[in-house]
């Protein structure tokens, strides 16, 4: 299978004249060709920075970052223009980041596929398509303004794939949708993927858009931590052998705490190490 995204040990650090805060300490991340793969994780966990990095908006401070076999850090700003329109679709949160307001529907799509690779049949063709598949078939000669929030995030979702990206990003595709239009537009994410064989990566708090994914990562503290797959959920091994527990476990593996590693014939075991009450501070 052909692997579409590569991250290795990426760090990205924020710079101000007043702070410096890190985003990442060191992700790493395999995406192949066709997946459908959710980054869930608190504000400040890095995923919308890792996402930013894919899509070619931040380069890492260290570490490799590599997609669709273009390493993101050595690219120049008009390569990484020329990427960004080529291969990668980007829904960002909120139809008002993706779309004209006052501009129709069909005008969107066109200007989403000015740099794609077709005739102006093939792509007219193509966005008649990506509005059926929406649910708009319609919908090309109103004005974007016109349209509930629901039909502007499935209209916004059109225009990313609207230039036949091998990569579509969505940030937070759901956030502002109803129950009904937000498992809509998860529904229209498998599609994308089973239709053209785009492979889709989300950020998102919404659980059961994360779960409706083939994978789902959690990130914590700027790494990949825990990954749900097929109602399983598995620890993340990091390169230097760091092992980010789930969540739920931390009350029995508090930070800071020792654990007894106990290799057996066929599994290993971890257990919580109670405190020794003479290593205690004497007030």
């Amino acid at each position: 299978m052909t692997v579409v995204v590569s991250v290795q040990q990426a760090v990205c650090i924020h710079r101000s004249p007043a702070s410096e805060v890190v985003a990442l300490r060191g992700a790493d991340l395999t995406v192949e060709e066709g997946e459908l793969v959710a980054l869930i994780g608190p504000s400040g966990s890095g995923k919308s920075t890792l996402m930013a990095m894919l899509g070619g908006l931040l380069r890492p401070s260290a570490g490799r970052v590599e997609v669709l076999g273009q390493d993101i850090g050595r690219l120049s700003e008009r390569q990484l223009l020329s990427f960004r329109n080529r291969d990668v679709g980007m829904l960002m949160q909120g139809p008002e980041r993706n779309l004209l307001p006052y501009a129709t529907v069909q005008a969107n799509l066109d200007l989403a596929q000015l740099s794609a690779r077709e005739s102006r049949r093939d792509r007219r063709r193509r966005a008649g398509e990506l509005l059926d598949a929406v649910g708009l078939p319609d919908a090309g000669s109103r004005a974007v303004r016109t349209l509930s929030g629901g039909e502007q995030q499935r209209v916004a979702l059109a225009a990313a794939m609207a230039g036949g990206p091998r990569l579509l990003l969505a940030d937070e595709p759901t956030s502002q949708l109803d129950h009904a239009n937000g498992v809509r537009i998860a529904e229209l994410l498998r599609e994308t993927r089973d239709r053209w064989g785009t492979t889709v990566v989300v950020v998102t708090h919404d659980a059961e858009l994360g779960d409706s994914m083939e994978r789902s990562l959690a990130m914590r503290d700027g790494r990949i931590g825990t990954e749900g797959r097929r109602g399983e959920r598995l620890a993340v091994i990091g390169r230097d052998g760091t092992l980010q527990l789930p969540p739920d476990l931390l009350e029995q593996f508090p930070p800071g705490g020792r654990a007894r590693v106990v290799r057996r014939a066929d599994h290993v075991e971890l257990h919580p190490v109670p405190p020794d009450p003479r290593e205690a501070g004497t007030p």
